[in-house]
């Protein structure tokens, strides 16, 4: 008797395990709380945590290259400047990545500096990549290691503010991530998210075959956020402080994913996962998978 209830209690956390592990664990910026963020060592590293999907943003050079990088120009807390120089941040935005070559991109560090919010950010010389260098090496890596595919979650960064100055208008941004994603053949494995409602409408009115995810940090409410939408988004992600039971249910019921950015405490993943959110953003990708694997 005791060794078929033994059996049972194995196939039931094997079945617990199983449907825990369905989460969607997306590393943010790679893993950005490992190494620096949005660079090809750091989502090669999140692929041998185990992640399911990489999280990371596309910006535009000035020759209509498609950059992963968080923002639209040389961040003085994370970037050197072509010379080796540093820079400061009060001249950061004037290293304008939209006006800028990506030959001359490519030559700036932006993985050496100590983060001032990473501090055990494992530091190595490192550059922004092409998106299309990110996915074919991405791409190579998987299959040498046999790993299973991974899923790629892209933001598209514009805002109304900075239309041709910072960036292109949301058609012709949003036009050149997807040629790429389509050349590479991995449409079937993206979501294309944004915070600008505008770059959202244009995928939906373009019937692009991607999903697509409302990035939220307001206080509007989930409501009255998919209402600003002539559609119903795949994902709806904000804020994790924004979450709640509530929302959890608002989702689920309009079949929306939920998954929020990001979560770095181990408090806070546990506390997600205990809400039954589908997916979890972290720069710690590590801990999210330790937690669900019971360490």
């Amino acid at each position: 008797m005791k060794k078929y209830a033994l059996v049972l209690i194995c196939v039931l956390v094997s079945i617990a395990t199983n449907a825990q592990l369905k989460i969607d664990v997306e590393g943010h910026r790679g893993c950005r709380g490992l190494l620096p963020e949005n660079t090809i060592p750091a989502f090669i590293k999140a692929l041998d945590i185990g992640v399911t999907t990489l999280e990371m943003d596309v910006v535009i050079t000035k020759d209509k290259k498609v950059v992963v990088s968080h923002e639209a120009f040389l961040n003085h807390e994370i970037c050197k400047n072509a010379n080796g120089e540093e820079i400061k941040e009060s001249e950061e935005k004037s290293y304008n990545i939209y006006k800028m070559d990506y030959e001359e991109v490519a030559q700036c560090d932006c993985g050496t500096k100590v983060h001032p919010r990473f501090k055990e950010q494992q530091k190595l010389k490192t550059y922004k990549p092409l998106l299309e260098e990110v996915i074919d090496t991405v791409e190579k890596y998987i299959a040498a290691k046999k790993l299973k595919p991974v899923k790629y979650n892209i933001e598209i960064k514009s805002e109304v503010e900075t239309d041709n100055e910072f960036h292109p208008i949301p058609s012709v941004y949003t036009d050149m991530v997807y040629q790429v994603l389509k050349d590479k053949k991995i449409l079937d494995r993206v979501i294309l998210q944004s915070f600008d409602v505008r770059v959202l409408q244009y995928i939906h009115q373009q019937n692009y075959l991607v999903k697509t995810a409302f990035l939220v940090e307001n206080l509007k409410g989930f409501d009255k956020n998919m209402n600003l939408l002539s559609y119903t988004s795949d994902v709806y992600s904000p804020y994790y402080k924004l979450v709640n039971e509530d929302l959890v249910t608002a989702c689920h019921k309009r079949n929306i994913q939920l998954i929020p950015w990001t979560v770095n405490d181990k408090t806070d993943i546990e506390h997600m996962l205990k809400l039954k959110v589908d997916g979890i953003i972290s720069d710690y990708p590590d801990k999210v998978m330790d937690i669900l694997n019971g360490k």
